[in-house]
């Protein structure tokens, strides 16, 4: 069998020989009139389609080629005696992989099959590596993520799940908008990166010789349009994280936060279940699904269980009692439940680390997690009844956070206290911990009324709609480490 070198030499020496007859390989205007499936359609009359070759058979006087357009595939039937001649002597430089222009009348040929019975031709691109398929087939995963045009190309399954990505992305926008929110764009590049604990990348503008950071999140100036008067706003984000990769986690990530005044956090899980059922209804028509080897069901109203509680039941300590960071880690050493704290500085984090090795993925859900502790969440309202907890909830789905949400701080001396004591964490060592912004601050000054804030991590909710392991195979392009040369 022909290496892959060998295959892509052979082609190059086609395209020399198209270039020496005179015929552009690579020319700039199509003659195509109708997509494929419109073509099918077209029985007796005369269509000009364009696509590319994915089979070709005959000799001779006769070939028989499948042409393939994003609308369907249809056979293109190529006679000596019917196609034009310098059109017909091309066949035999063409291979599977390029890209064709045909011009001809549909009919069907003797076993019935709907064909293109082509009058004239033309090269409108050569391919110069052939498909997968046609030496070693394309399964290999990291191949895949890596040239996912190939992946697109020769696995039409996965060609499906961006179709599905997009249709609930706009599914999710119409409902938003249909409810009155607003969509609009914040900065990707700030000054000062806020809204989550987390490790931003950093970045230099030359002219103003200035460092900035690419956003973790879109939080901070969305609130901002709320101080500013609008009532209910939204926006799909990309948000950049400097933080390790695993099957829910790529550096560069989709977010979709909105923010709701005069809401609070219990209205937004009301809205919440309704905005999902909707979506899980016209993706799957039910709201009974599969993924992994769970099965979800996603029939409203969902459980709901405070963290406490969940702490509570999967591992055994009650953080009621267990309430600072020497008396968490002495009750998990005397519990003997092995965790890594090593990196964990602050009660928060030494709690956020028992939670997800011992709690997270026992919550299959569909699960409303509400009061989160304040330790690790600085910019939700405090339960007035104690405030060590906030008025927050987090959705889980097979032990995956797919929303998080919480009845936003409003008061500036609070905020600005709890960062203080972020940027505290910050000095101890703390990787992630939140950043002090003073212009923040001021907006909160000016008067921000009550607010419920939202955010859904799109890549991860595809995942599970879709049924995929892992949010890299619902990204086009996820991160990965660059090839060595």
């Amino acid at each position: 069998m022909a290496t892959i070198d060998e295959l892509r030499k052979a082609r190059i020496e086609k395209l020399s020989k198209l270039k020496k007859l005179g015929i552009d390989p690579y020319p700039a205007t199509v003659p195509r009139t109708d997509t494929i499936s419109r073509a099918r359609q077209m029985i007796g009359s005369e269509a000009a389609i364009a696509g590319r070759i994915v089979g070709l058979r005959g000799h001779g006087k006769i070939y028989f080629l499948d042409i393939e357009d994003e609308s369907g595939t249809m056979q293109a039937v190529i006679k000596a005696d019917t196609c034009e001649k310098k059109a017909f002597s091309l066949v035999e430089h063409v291979d599977l992989g390029d890209f064709l222009a045909l011009e001809g009348k549909v009919d069907k040929t003797q076993a019935g099959e709907i064909s293109v019975f082509a009058k004239s031709l033309m090269l409108i691109s050569k391919a110069l590596r052939p498909l997968p398929g046609e030496f070693q087939g394309f399964k290999d995963k990291e191949e895949r993520y890596r040239q996912r045009y190939v992946d697109l190309l020769v696995n039409k399954d996965i060609r499906e799940i961006f179709r599905t990505r997009t249709k609930i992305i706009q599914i999710l926008r119409t409902f938003l908008d249909k409810h009155g929110f607003l969509e609009v764009e914040t900065p990707v590049l700030q000054p000062i990166y806020g809204g989550a604990s987390a490790k931003p990348f950093v970045t230099h503008h030359n002219t103003l010789d200035t460092d900035f950071y690419l956003r973790i999140s879109d939080e901070l100036y969305l609130k901002r349009l709320i101080v500013a008067g609008f009532e209910k706003v939204y926006e799909f984000g990309h948000d950049f994280r400097n933080e390790g990769m695993d099957r829910g986690h790529n550096p560069e990530f989709t977010m979709l936060e909105f923010y709701w005044a005069y809401a609070d956090y219990e209205t937004l899980m009301r809205f919440t279940e309704e905005m999902v059922v909707l979506l899980l209804r016209q993706i799957h028509k039910t709201v009974r699904i599969k993924y992994e080897v769970h099965a979800l069901d996603f029939t409203a109203p969902w459980k709901r269980m405070t963290y406490r509680e969940a702490v509570l039941e999967y591992s055994g300590i009650d953080i009621d009692k267990a309430d600072s960071e020497e008396g968490l880690r002495a009750a998990i050493g005397k519990r003997g439940i092995g965790i890594d704290l090593t990196a964990a500085v602050g009660y928060g984090a030494v709690l956020d680390a028992l939670y997800k090795q011992t709690t997270r993925p026992k919550l299959i859900g569909p699960l409303f997690l509400t009061q989160r502790p304040t330790a690790f969440v600085s910019l939700a309202k405090r339960m007035p009844q104690d405030p060590r907890y906030t008025a927050s909830f987090q959705l889980l789905v097979a032990g995956e956070e797919l929303v998080n949400a919480y009845n936003e701080l409003n008061d500036p001396i609070d905020q600005a206290n709890r960062w203080k004591e972020s940027e505290k964490l910050g000095k101890k060592g703390s990787a992630e911990h939140e950043a002090f912004d003073d212009d923040y601050i001021r907006a909160l000054e000016y008067g921000m009324p009550p607010t419920a804030g939202w955010g859904m991590g799109i890549d991860r909710l595809v995942a599970v709609l879709t049924n995929q392991h892992s949010i890299k195979d619902v990204m086009l392009f996820p991160a990965l480490r660059p090839q060595k040369k």
